[in-house]
Order: C-alpha cells, then sequence, then structure tokens
C-alpha cells in the first residue's frame, strides 16, 4: 500500500525500539521527542501521504498532534504495530546501534573512523569530539550530498534523539553503512578514551563549566515560539526557497 500511494511511513516509536527492529525504508520520527517541529523540519510537503507505525493504544494521538499542525493527509496505521508485522513474517531492518564503551573500543582500533555530530551549530562549537564533523539534522535534505564517506560512519547527537532521525532517513535513501551512537554526546563526554574539547559558552566565547542537560537540546530544530503551527510556517518556507 506504501508503494501503491506513495506514501511514506512514519514509525514514532522510541530511538532504540525502532533500532531494534523497523519497517525497511521508514523513518523514526518518535512522539515523546521533539515530535511536531521535526516533522515540519523534515518533512516539508503537508499533503505527503503519510502510513503510520506506533506504540499500541497511541495511534490516535499520533494522528491528532499530525493534524494539529497540517498533516492530514494520515491514510492509516499499522494495527498490531511493528509486532504484527513480524508476525506476519514480513521483512525488517534494524540500525545498529552500541554504546559508548564499544564506541571507545573501536575508536581505539581505528582513530580515523568518521564521526557524524548532527546536533546545531551551537552546540557542536560549545563542545564536542576533537575528530567529528558536524552535519546538523535540520540541514539533511538540504545537504545531503555533503555526506561524508566511510566503512562505518558513526552518528551521534546530544541524547540519542535526533541520531536515530538522521540514521533512518539515511537508510531509507540506501546508506546503511552506519552506526548510532546511544546516548549521544551527553554519554561521549563522560566515557573514558574519548577526547572531546574544552565547553566554550557560545555566547561570551569564554571557557566555562557547561550548563546542566537540557531536554530542548533534542527536542527541537529551532527555536520555537509558542506554537508549533507558526513555527512550522517559517520551517516550511525555509525549506521550500
Amino acid at each position: 500500500m506504501a508503494n501503491e500511494m506513495e506514501a511514506l511511513v512514519l514509525d514514532t516509536r522510541k530511538p532504540q525500539t525502532f533500532a531494534a527492529g523497523h519497517i525497511p525504508n521508514s523513518i523514526n520520527i518518535g512522539i515523546d521527542g521533539g515530535f511536531a517541529p521535526w516533522v515540519g523540519a523534515l518533512i516539508p510537503d503537508i499533503k505527503q501521504n503519510i502510513l503510520l507505525v506506533t506504540d499500541n493504544g497511541r495511534e490516535e494521538e499520533v494522528i491528532k498532534r499530525m493534524a494539529r499542525v497540517g498533516y492530514d493527509r494520515v491514510l492509516g496505521y499499522l494495527e498490531g504495530g511493528f509486532e504484527a508485522w513480524t508476525a506476519a513474517g514480513k521483512d525488517s531492518d534494524s540500525v545498529e546501534s552500541i554504546t559508548t564503551a564499544e564506541f571507545a573500543q573501536r575508536l581505539a582500533a581505528d582513530p580515523a573512523a568518521v564521526v557524524l555530530d548532527v546536533r546545531k551549530v551551537g552546540e557542536y562549537t560549545a563542545e564536542r569530539m576533537t575528530t567529528s564533523i558536524n552535519l546538523p539534522l535540520d540541514d539533511l535534505n538540504a545537504r545531503f550530498n555533503e555526506l561524508p564517506s566511510g566503512n562505518p560512519v558513526y552518528i551521534h547527537c546530544a541524547g540519542g534523539y535526533r541520531s536515530m532521525i538522521f540514521s533512518s532517513i539515511l537508510k531509507s535513501r540506501g546508506v546503511h553503512n552506519i552506526v548510532d551512537i546511544q546516548g549521544g554526546f551527553g554519554a561521549i563526554k563522560n566515557q573514558e578514551g574519548i577526547t572531546v574539547t574544552d565547553y566554550v559558552c557560545p555566547n561570551s566565547g569564554v571557557a566555562t563549566n557547561p550548563p546542566a542537560p537540557e531536554a530542548a537540546a533534542e527536542a527541537a530544530p529551532a527555536t520555537a515560539g509558542s506554537s508549533d503551527e507558526p513555527f512550522l510556517k517559517r520551517l516550511l518556507n525555509r525549506l521550500t526557497r
């Protein structure tokens, strides 16, 4: 049905649940993160046909939240969720996702490994792995051709939400040599054996103690106002210029 209707399969389960198993070519944007802003940033066509894979019992919640910001072309959802898909013997895919301890071991064996940091530029500038490359999730559609080559490419964000969105988009476009880093930079900077830069305050440019982690770092693609709808309109205008 997805192919016949040119529908995008949107999986709204938690990132690590998606990593363990999902429908091939589906995109993960978790309902429990910055869901509406990221849908608006990464699915610029509000007329896009969409099929949903959700946690059981949350189907109507997802449909309502999408309709609230203008996405009303939801064709339906997978009854019984991903479990019903696998029970029917359908093909599935997964994302390799490793702990920071495993990541440190791999870096020790291959110091030239390609590491992609998909956080915002400001987050990256403030504090980062010394060997990482920055390609923000916000810019993936516009800068897809700048994706670095590597076998594999290790991907992280701040806490794991954005990196799984990024990874799911790459896999849907045929890029499979990727590895997600669980816990993101929040876990990486506390992992022995991984070198990171000193924290620099984005406003003053002075090295200082980093601020307490905030959920907002993973929640939204840009500074949002009090409502999702005007924010998404600004995003859509920018992405469709």
